[in-house]
């Protein structure tokens, strides 16, 4: 019996706020879990094939064809794009350089905004995976609208920071305008992350966003952790690279939580 996917958008409008970080981890976490995942690197920069792959490794997909600029620029089926990673129940659609013209190509396509919405059509049809995760770039625009009308669920990381809060009302008016393409769209989450316990302003962050109505904020919190960088350094997820590291159990923890959330809402 085929599963039934979920497809998960992380997004943020604002840079730095452990979006990539956040996706590359909990969708490890949840493959440790027992979960299928599939990650879709929707950045120009890479950030989250190289989560996974060495930069040799990027820079071969990213130059060639198999990667998700070419699948949508062709407007393909994205089944033939899937690539394996060295762990168990975990693959990736890579991203390439030529993501930053996107724009550009979605202008002169018909229907545009679902583009991303068909090439999945097959992958979600076929039940291969519980989970399909979409690491979104920093901006809102046509492509972040393409992802988002795709996807079931938004998780939107925000940094537990003085600036961690700038954009996020600018990001929940996109989400509205979204919704009347995508009606089924929810707000699965707000994941705060890179919280200093030696700091009391994580604390007034999670205030501000639970004093916004309908907004979820998961339970779990991201510290600030050096073991992360040096992950990242060996293109491991932070499990992988030290499975006692604070943040692989946060992240564990994190998906637990939005595995059992994302069950109740559907």
């Amino acid at each position: 019996m085929g599963k039934n996917t979920k497809v998960i958008a992380f997004a943020n409008n604002k840079g730095g706020s452990g979006k990539t970080t956040s996706c590359a981890n909990i969708g490890y976490s949840l493959s440790v879990l027992g979960k299928k995942v599939l990650l879709i690197d929707g950045d120009m920069q890479l950030n989250l094939s190289l989560s996974f792959f060495n930069e040799e490794e990027v820079l071969e997909f990213a130059s060639g064809e198999k990667n998700l600029y070419y699948g949508i620029k062709k407007q393909e089926d994205l089944t033939n794009y899937i690539v394996s990673t060295v762990y168990e129940n975990l693959d990736l659609i890579p991203s390439s350089t030529l993501m930053s013209g996107m724009e550009y190509e979605l202008f002169t396509k018909w229907q545009r905004e679902l583009i991303l919405k068909q090439g999945l059509k097959n992958i979600k049809a076929s039940g291969e995976y519980d989970y399909i995760l979409i690491d979104a770039p920093p901006t809102l625009g046509g492509w972040v609208m393409n992802i988002l009308c795709a996807s079931d669920y938004v998780i939107m990381p925000v940094e537990a920071s003085p600036w961690g809060l700038f954009g996020v009302a600018n990001m929940f008016e996109f989400l509205q305008d979204v919704s009347r393409m995508n009606e089924d769209l929810k707000l699965l989450g707000i994941a705060v992350t890179k919280v200093d316990g030696r700091k009391n302003y994580y604390k007034q962050t999670i205030e501000v966003l639970k004093q916004t109505d309908d907004v979820h904020v998961f339970d779990q919190l991201i510290g600030i952790d050096s073991e992360v960088e040096w992950a990242q350094d060996n293109s491991k997820p932070i499990h992988v690279h030290k499975k006692s590291a604070r943040s692989a159990k946060e992240y564990m923890e994190l998906a637990k939580e939005i595995d059992r959330d994302a069950g109740r809402n559907r």
